[in-house]
């Protein structure tokens, strides 16, 4: 056992101890090269271009700035491995700049800036960067559920509740019904992005400067929507990580539930759907085997997703309403994992989805069993019958107890037989036309055209609006992209500028 002089002696006296060194600044440091280079460069750029419009800066120690981080941001960060001379990824980049353009000049860098109000504008940018992937993703989707929707509107299918045979629906039904939420999802997304992108710089370490910066124009050139005017909000506030674990979070679990019934789907039991060649394997040992693979990987990660998320909303709790490392380097990862996962889970399944086949006749078939469109029957005889409800509902219990003792399924009952039945509990009778429409499941879905319902042109018109609404989403993204790329154009001709001047 190691004396603590020699323990002292071998971690060493004076900062970083190795054990602080291996097991903290080295993990931050891989985390912070692999997530946020490119975004420190685009706030140093940003601060920069500032600092010289408000006169804080000359024009021509800017321009030498700037050059110097032109410079620096070009090598290749994959490259850089921990230095225990640096404490992080931000100082080893200050040296580098200061070899370029001297170390005076390099610390102009963070005139009227902190750490503080920095670090949370990078997180806010890589977050901003993923959010609007995974929508992305998420529209994906939701084109492929549109798709096989329309396909199958009118592809009659059991619908389950409490996991046993419930009523008959549609595929196209459900397609959308799993589409909805998604499109909820992205709603939720949205709402996230909203509250990310807004930009904390200018509070630096929580009250701002005596420096004449503006604010505003950082925010504009970075591309935030707005800025978090309360400088200690902008620094303490932990909500827009909340909302951006808890957006992905619900996604995912909401997307866990409806993957699960495809792969069961996919079973041979069930034989509905078909998944692709390339996204299945065979066994090793069992060559019959087509394994849905893709199914299984996409809910794994997705379960996945939601556990990194959670992970970040459970680092957050109970820690001081202020600056913290809890909500920074050791919190961030995980949510960049999360959606990193999410995404390959929406990629995935709008494969799967995309080129699915569905075994109609046999789903319609299915239809026929388990005496799932019985719910009619009892509605006949109220509507057309006079039936009391009650009395109607206990009727068409009876009816299917006797279809299930006689291991018949209501489509194989002769009208006959079901008016005896009817008529020991109820004075009522039907003609065969009539038991013809309640046995059969295409006519139950057919009469189910109420808004919402599985009637197959009501499905349709949901599917026509709702094309139109994902299209108008697509181009939202596509304008709020070309929002962030005009800023970064802006940003880019104000640093050439400055460093022509020079």
């Amino acid at each position: 056992m190691k004396t603590r002089d020699e323990f002292i002696h071998e971690d060493g006296s004076s900062f970083p101890g190795k054990t602080y060194e291996e097991h903290l600044l080295r993990h931050v440091f891989n985390d912070q090269r692999d997530y946020l280079f490119a975004e420190m460069f685009a706030i140093h750029r940003a601060h920069v271009v500032m600092l010289a419009e408000q006169n804080i800066l000359a024009r021509d120690e800017a321009g030498t700035i700037l050059a110097g981080v032109e410079k620096v941001r070009q090598i290749d960060f994959r490259k850089l491995n921990y230095d225990p001379l640096y404490e992080d990824l931000f100082f080893m980049m200050e040296s580098r700049l200061a070899e370029e353009i001297g170390a005076d000049l390099a610390g102009k860098v963070h005139i009227a800036r902190s750490r503080n109000d920095m670090g949370v504008a990078m997180y806010r940018l890589v977050l901003r960067s993923h959010i609007l992937t995974l929508i992305q993703n998420a529209l994906l989707l939701g084109e492929a559920l549109l798709e096989q929707a329309k396909e199958h509107a009118g592809t009659v299918m059991t619908a389950y509740t409490h996991t046993q045979p419930a009523q008959p629906t549609t595929l196209g039904h459900y397609l959308l019904a799993i589409y909805d939420v998604v499109i909820r999802d992205i709603q939720r997304l949205w709402s996230a992005y909203e509250g990310v992108n807004r930009s904390p710089l200018g509070a630096a370490a929580l009250s701002t400067t005596s420096f004449p910066i503006s604010r505003d124009r950082v925010r504009e050139l970075l591309g935030f929507g707005s800025i978090v005017e309360n400088s200690y909000d902008a620094i303490a506030g932990g909500d827009y990580l909340l909302e951006t674990a808890t957006a992905v979070m619900t996604l995912m679990i909401n997307a866990g539930r409806w993957i699960q019934d495809l792969l069961l789907q996919a079973t041979r039991e069930f034989g509905v759907i078909r998944v692709a060649d390339p996204y299945v394997q065979i066994s090793s040992i069992m060559p019959q085997k087509r394994n849905p693979v893709s199914i299984e990987h996409s809910r794994s990660l997705a379960s996945s997703a939601a556990g990194e998320a959670m992970s970040a909303i459970q680092m957050i709790h109970n820690t001081p309403f202020g600056d913290i490392v809890d909500t920074e380097d050791d919190l961030q990862p995980h949510l960049y994992r999360s959606y990193e996962k999410a995404s390959r889970v929406l990629q995935l399944m709008h494969a799967v989805i995309r080129t699915m086949e569905v075994d109609a006749e046999k789903i319609g078939k299915r239809a026929n069993q388990s005496c799932i469109t019985i719910t009619e029957l009892s509605d006949v005889l109220v509507r057309d019958k006079g039936v009391p409800f009650r009395k109607a509902h206990q009727i068409a219990s009876a009816v299917a107890k006797q279809c299930t003792s006689a291991g018949k399924e209501l489509n194989e009952i002769e009208v006959e037989a079901a008016n005896e039945w009817i008529s020991s509990i109820y004075p009522a009778a039907l003609t065969e036309e009539e038991w013809k429409g309640i046995v059969c499941p295409r006519e139950f879905v057919k009469r189910r055209k109420i808004q919402g319902g599985p009637n197959p042109d009501e499905v349709k018109r949901m599917i026509a609006e709702r094309e139109e609404d994902l299209f108008n989403m697509e181009k939202t993204l596509q304008n709020k992209k070309e929002c962030l790329l005009q800023a970064d154009q802006s940003l880019d001709s104000a640093v050439q500028n400055l460093i022509a001047a020079k």
